[in-house]
């Protein structure tokens, strides 16, 4: 008799199999979707304390351009370093069932995972690297020595 397994019948021949760039850039769709609803939740709270402060004198706050993406830039780069350093995986990984493991095939330090995230967000356009080859590595991957591999297993690799 066959054991209960995390992963689903369908997806057992691909776990630990390097994600290729489909798959890699929908985790990456859902992680900002996920980074604008967190800003945005900050932007309402910060009004509705303003509100609350003078709701005579309220009014929406607003910010120029540069203020707005230094912010989510910011946030992205820490929602990101967060959750590869914590767990080797963000929410976007977790929905697609991904997950960044280092050269030795453990999540990713501290140090790696900060200068990961810092050229992930410096470089996003280094993502659509890992369309070619067999290993489907980013130009991240290859400066930190990381790789995104299919893993739907709810364990961490430490």
């Amino acid at each position: 008799m066959e054991g209960i397994s995390a992963v689903p019948k369908e997806a057992r021949g691909y776990q630990g199999r390097p994600a290729g760039l489909i798959t890699r850039a929908v985790a990456a769709l859902v992680d900002t979707i996920v980074v604008v609803v967190l800003l945005l939740v900050g932007y309402l709270g910060v009004n509705g304390a303003l509100f609350l402060i003078d709701p005579r004198g309220f009014h929406f706050t607003e910010a120029s351009p540069l203020p707005i993406v230094t912010t989510a830039l910011l946030a992205m780069f820490l929602y990101l370093f967060a959750a590869w350093s914590i767990t080797g995986r963000t929410y976007g990984c977790h929905v697609m069932g991904l997950r960044v493991i280092g050269h030795r095939g453990r999540r990713p330090g501290v140090v790696v995972a900060l200068l990961r995230s810092l050229l992930y967000c410096l470089f996003p356009i280094g993502l659509v690297l890992c369309a070619g080859g067999r290993n489907h590595r980013s130009l991240q991957d290859f400066m930190v020595r990381t790789s995104v591999i299919y893993d739907w297993q709810p364990r961490q690799f430490d």
